[in-house]
This record gives C-alpha cells, structure tokens and sequence, in this order.
C-alpha cells in the first residue's frame, strides 16, 4: 500500500515531532502551521497568536506498518487533549489539540479515537476534528529539532523526553528506540 499522511496538532511542534520520529511505520515529520488565515505565516506570527495557526506536523507513513488509528491513539497518549488551546505552559489556540483529516475515513477514525481516548483521561476531551487547509511548512531551522539544538534547549529536555517515555511504555513494539535497544 502507498504511503499515507496525517496531520495532527497536539501543541508545540517541536515536542510532537519527537514522539513522531520514534514510530515504527513514520517515513517523515515535518514541522508546520495549518487552519490559519494568513498566507505564508512565519513562526513569529504564529507565536502571536493572531494568525489563527495551530503548531502541528504532517507525518508521512507505511499504513502497513502502522496504521491511522494506532497514529492517533499515540497521539492521545503523548499529549493532554483535555487542555483548551494550551499545553502546559504553551498557551493560546497556536497550541490547540486538533486533528486534520485528509479524507472521509481518517475523519470516521479521528471521531472513533476521541471516543476510545475519553476512558483513559478524567476530564473532557477538547481535541477539535478541522478541515485540513493549506500546509504551511515551517522554517528550517524547526525540523528535527529535538535530534539538533532541541537536547540542549532547556524547554524540550523538560517536555520531550516523558513523551518519549508514554510512547515507549504505552507503545513499546511500536518505537524505533525498542526496536534498536532490543
């Protein structure tokens, strides 16, 4: 089967893209602003709130391997989506928890997963199901940035390595880590 793509938005970029490249089945994550109105938006302005953006990722992957589904429950898994337009101390709607489906059957799974992950949290799910829109990749130096200057920025060894950790507990056959320590 031909590779597929998803867009998820689970607060900073930075952090879900980490989780993300440690997936079984994940060819490429990428970094980027989605559901905005303003054209060509750069990090800045994003930031700033006024853009109507959301920080997330475009991750390309082997449905053979890993599937829609399984995509989101990580993603559930990873990030609090009982947080409105935050997370943790990231706040305002860039850091909106929402998924972008790119056709009928990954909307009927986004709804079937935010009906599984509301077991697993106490509060509400506030997770938002938005029209994809245009892709806006975000700049260069935003990609991969936890295998760069991320492990040196005091932000993400906070915030990225107990995502790494749920992943790797939660998803254990399913991470690149396991597989490369087994």
């Amino acid at each position: 089967m031909a590779e597929q793509q998803a867009i998820l938005a689970g607060g900073c970029f930075w952090c879900t893209e980490a989780v993300f490249n440690d997936v079984i089945g994940v060819t490429r994550v990428e970094s980027g602003y989605i559901g905005g109105h303003v054209p060509h938006p750069t990090y800045k302005q994003v930031c700033g709130g006024d853009t109507g953006h959301a920080e997330a990722i475009r991750l390309t992957f082997d449905p053979d391997q890993v599937g829609y589904g399984d995509i989101l429950d990580m993603f559930f898994a990873t990030h609090d989506p009982t947080q409105l337009n935050r997370q943790g101390n990231d706040v305002g709607t860039q850091y909106r928890s929402a998924i972008f489906p790119l056709s009928p059957e990954q909307e009927a799974e986004a709804r079937a997963a935010i009906e599984r992950a509301r077991d697993g949290w106490p509060a509400p799910i506030v997770t938002t199901i938005e029209p994809a829109s245009d892709w806006w990749p975000a700049e260069d130096y935003h990609q991969g940035y936890w295998d760069g200057e991320g492990q040196g920025n005091p932000y993400c060894i906070a915030i990225i390595p107990p995502k790494l950790k749920k992943l790797r507990k939660s998803f254990a056959a399913r991470t690149k880590s396991e597989t490369a320590a087994a």
